[in-house]
């Protein structure tokens, strides 16, 4: 869900043209909120997605800005933007993941145990699940040296420049800047350029609950939950109504967003056209407009926000 022109998003309704989101921002870049348009130009500066990881997916990192620049200059076959590319992931469902280096006192006692001690918390079942999906590959062995961090539903984790990281199993709402540069490691048959790598990892030891990341609660709307992480491209707003409420009001912010629904049924009301909120329906609201939404009363209510707020 955004402009990235490897998956772009485009408007499904045939009264508005262009069709291409990307377009239609720029024929219409007041949509964006004017610290936004000046901060980023005339486009959306973030990435939005819903992942259903049920095979794990590559151990990886992405650049700061400026080693994407000069990666984008000297190899645009293998990384095809100039910018930098921080996320964030929050849980849907029961969630498993890698991310950052462990203590070292954790990966000496994994080398340990190796040597022939007690190996019933080596991580043997997990060890051996990775090694059905990526027969053979080195990769397997980085649950020794990295965090795995379980998380539960509306937990989070975000990944900054050069964190190693993986997804390993559940569904997942996704949010991160506007690119596609990835530098994977392993648990895949795509591209892996070492040198760049191991120049450009942190490989700073912390514990797993350093890396869980933590939501604020918006003291202005008591259904409103924030992730803001500290990046100027993205947050995301989880917006949890419960049964029985019968109308609730999208707030306007300086930015333009994208809200997707994940449970529960609405109507919303903007500018003075009906609009249908339902599971997997997704909207683009532009920067100072509110919705306002009748709710029907059976269940609760769940919806993710992405925007800028700057």
């Amino acid at each position: 869900m955004g402009t990235h022109p490897k998956g772009e998003a485009e408007i499904a309704d045939d009264h508005i043209r262009p069709s291409k989101l990307s377009h239609w921002i720029l024929d219409n870049a007041q949509c964006l909120g004017e610290c936004v348009h000046a901060r980023f130009g005339a486009k959306l500066p973030f990435l939005f997605k819903v992942l259903s990881v049920n095979q794990s997916l590559s151990i990886q990192a992405h650049p700061n800005k400026a080693n994407a620049e000069y990666l984008h200059a000297h190899h645009p076959e293998h990384y095809p933007d100039a910018n930098h590319k921080p996320e964030m992931a929050i849980a849907l469902t029961p969630f498993l993941g890698l991310c950052g280096f462990r203590p070292l006192c954790e990966i000496l006692d994994f080398l340990d145990v190796a040597s022939g001690g007690d190996v019933s918390g080596s991580n043997g079942h997990l060890l051996l699940k990775l090694h059905k999906q990526f027969p053979g590959d080195v990769g397997c062995f980085v649950i020794y040296f990295l965090n795995v961090l379980q998380l539960q539903p509306g937990d989070a984790m975000f990944l900054g420049a050069n964190e190693p990281h993986a997804y390993l199993y559940g569904d997942c709402i996704e949010c991160m800047a506007c690119s596609d540069n990835t530098v994977r490691a392993g648990l895949t048959s795509k591209f892996i350029d070492v040198p760049t790598l191991c120049t450009m990892l942190n490989y700073t030891p912390a514990p797993p609950e350093s890396k869980v990341f933590c939501s604020r609660f918006d003291p202005d709307d008591p259904f409103a939950k924030i992730y803001d992480p500290p990046v100027p491209d993205f947050t995301v707003i989880c917006l949890q109504i419960p049964a029985g409420t019968l109308s609730y009001t999208i707030a306007a912010v300086n930015s333009a967003s994208i809200i997707i629904t994940i449970r529960g049924v609405a109507i919303g009301i903007t500018e003075g056209r009906p609009l249908e909120f339902k599971r997997g329906k997704v909207m683009f609201i532009s920067a100072g407009k509110s919705v306002a939404l009748s709710i029907e009363p059976k269940a609760d209510m769940l919806m993710f926000r992405a925007c800028c707020l700057l």
